[in-house]
């Protein structure tokens, strides 16, 4: 039976014609799976299904969600990350395991992975100097009687600016100027940062990605060592809203907070002294 399928000119290009059509045609794609966004079933016979390539360095793993959960779209991931979800799947229904007889050849992902704490530490790709890390909480926060999923960045050293030897602090000036917004107070919902997005694949954190200085695919900005699990509390509210907002602040501004209102606390004392700085991203490929 023909899936309701949305198959994205990206996606094609990279699993080739053929299988796409075998896809929408329903000869290869699963009819019930799991969203890889919000992780409830879904059915391709009976409600739009996106399609979401996510790419390795050696392998791929084509994966499935609600058309109104995410767009179909091409997603890179590291092999390392890749290979941990394809062993998480485990047993998948033989019918969606067929590989595709491209230079990709993607593994049919329905399970989502259950790994890592709340909590996780890495180092980003080109802002901060080898020295310093980034630390980064997931947390819901509480703006305008609403719950917001919120990403919580903070580096353990001073952030110096590229080629730069100083031992000043740059890491709120970078990032005001990749379009993050000075905050004061907590009062209203900071405005969507286009370029930037937060990657959620499998219902877990992987990395917060950034344009590409050299056009194409977004590149990591942050990224886990092993993907962030966050409550299903947050996902629910990310898949909501269809956005997180990231709130940075200098080493020292906000600390590890055992509680969300703790955290809450500490990101109002950051805005009030001038060392906060946010901005709303869109979701990719969660």
């Amino acid at each position: 039976m023909p899936r309701m399928l949305d198959v994205s000119d990206e996606v094609r290009a990279e699993i080739g014609d053929e299988e796409a059509a075998r896809l929408l045609a329903g000869e290869s794609a699963p009819g019930s799976y799991d969203c890889t966004s919000c992780r409830t079933p879904g059915d391709s016979e009976q409600e739009r299904t996106s399609t979401v390539l996510f790419i390795g360095d050696e392998t791929a793993v084509l994966a499935f969600a609600h058309a109104t959960c995410l767009p179909s779209q091409v997603v890179q991931v590291t092999e390392e990350q890749l290979q941990g979800a394809v062993r998480s799947i485990g047993a998948v229904g033989a019918e969606s395991q067929q590989q595709v007889p491209q230079t990709h050849q993607p593994q049919y992902a329905q399970q989502p992975q259950h790994v890592q704490q709340p909590h996780q530490s890495q180092r980003p790709s080109n802002l901060v100097p080898e020295q310093a890390v980034l630390g980064v909480t997931s947390g819901l926060v509480l703006i305008q009687n609403e719950l917001h999923p919120a990403l919580v960045v903070e580096p353990t050293a001073p952030v110096a600016r590229p080629g730069t030897l100083g031992s000043g602090d740059d890491f709120l000036p970078l990032l005001i100027e990749q379009g993050f917004m000075p905050l004061t107070e907590l009062a209203a919902v900071p405005p969507v940062l286009h370029g930037w997005s937060v990657l959620l694949a499998a219902g877990q954190l992987h990395a917060v990605l950034q344009p590409n200085p050299n056009g194409g695919r977004p590149v990591a900005w942050w990224q886990a060592h092993q993907p962030l699990q966050v409550t299903d509390g947050w996902r629910a509210a990310a898949n909501k809203h269809q956005q997180v907002l990231m709130f940075a602040a200098p080493v020292g501004s906000i600390g590890r907070q055992p509680r969300e209102d703790l955290m809450r606390d500490a990101l109002d004392k950051a805005a009030a002294d001038g060392k906060l700085v946010a901005a709303a991203l869109p979701l990719a490929g969660i």
